[in-house]
């Protein structure tokens, strides 16, 4: 209900101006051009005044209203992105306080040096000193900036540590599927010749290498928690992009291209739920790239759990290469000689005694 209060008094605030430059025109007619102008130029000197203190309350009371709705009150869900958080809070506050200062003197130059009888505008055409210093101090900083921002994208594009956890993303119209190494910690070639074959291959990974025999295909993406993970992004048709906001992360999915990125997640998705209050949090993975009507449903969960129960997660998945190739499943080939064992037996000791 504040809201609509809010936006009911900004619009009769503009339908107020409207009236006023209306009448205005009308005197302009009844009392002459010039008189007219001087009187117009001391009233958009108000106005603009005006439009400067509540730009600025409109602009503080937006973030008063709306900044505990953002991800920065809960904080980074890895210790990367707690130096991206820091690189943004250093941009924010120092392309804040300029623009807080430019606004204030480009308004007030207007209300204060407005048209006056005995007045003469000072003209210059040329400066090389001003020119110097408005261009010498922006480039500064900016550069400053940009080596900052530089300096993260490298370190979390550069080689991960030698204990991190190995997943493979790749995005799809309009999904995302994981891959994971088995016990060898080595994922499988792929090949784009063998998308579907066999029949269900959808990740094109070729079986003939023995190093894709025990990787995990999952449509749900488990990590554990204070582990660096890396991240190979690949995409099957278009460019997609994974963003994974609570971490400070994105990157580009490009067809053929494949990219990584790393991050250590620093809280369980258990510990968000208590840090944000939402008992319904989880990890989300978007596509932050226009990818076709769909892109809007393109999304992904991730489970930051403990190191235990990663491993157990791990433990209940079954290698892809199974599901292609049962016969060669171990585990069935085990029942299999339970079972024709038992047959051969007698019937007496195959059956449980009766009470």
């Amino acid at each position: 209900m504040n809201e609509f209060y809010f936006i009911a008094i900004v619009v009769m605030i503009f339908v107020v101006i409207f009236q006023i430059a209306k009448a205005s025109e009308y005197v302009s007619v009844l009392k002459g051009e010039e008189k007219s102008r001087k009187q117009n130029n001391k009233i958009n000197g108000f106005l603009l005044i005006t439009f400067l203190i509540l730009g600025l309350l409109g602009a503080w009371y937006c973030n008063e209203l709306y900044y505990g709705k953002t991800l920065f009150p809960q904080g980074s869900a890895s210790v990367e992105g707690e130096k991206i958080d820091f690189m943004l809070y250093i941009t924010i506050a120092v392309t804040g306080l300029v623009f807080v200062i430019t606004q204030i003197l480009l308004f007030w130059f207007a209300f204060k040096y407005q048209e006056q009888d005995g007045k003469k505008a000072y003209y210059f055409p040329h400066n090389t000193k001003l020119e110097l210093l408005w261009t010498t101090v922006p480039a500064i900083f900016l550069t400053v900036l940009v080596v900052f921002g530089l300096k993260y994208w490298f370190k979390m594009t550069n080689d991960a540590p030698k204990d991190a956890v190995v997943v493979e993303i790749t995005g799809h119209q309009f999904a995302w599927d994981m891959r994971y190494p088995g016990t060898d910690g080595k994922l499988g070639k792929k090949n784009y010749k063998l998308y579907n074959q066999p029949s269900g291959n959808t990740l094109a990974v070729d079986f003939e290498d023995p190093e894709s025999w025990d990787d995990l295909h999952t449509t749900e993406m488990h990590l554990p928690v204070n582990r660096p993970v890396k991240l190979v992004i690949n995409a099957m048709d278009v460019i997609h992009d994974v963003g994974l906001s609570h971490f400070r992360m994105k990157m580009d999915a490009v067809p053929g291209i494949p990219t990584t990125m790393w991050f250590t997640p620093q809280y369980t998705t258990e510990q968000m739920k208590k840090r944000t209050g939402n008992p319904n949090f989880v990890y989300e993975i978007s596509c932050d790239q226009m990818c076709g009507k769909g892109h809007f449903s393109m999304r992904g969960v991730i489970v930051v759990e403990s190191e235990e129960d990663y491993n157990k997660w791990l433990a209940s998945q079954k290698p892809e290469y199974f599901t292609f190739f049962p016969d060669k499943d171990p585990s069935k080939k085990v029942l299999q000689v339970t079972d024709s064992a038992s047959a051969s037996k007698p019937m007496a000791q195959v059956m449980p005694n009766n009470p």
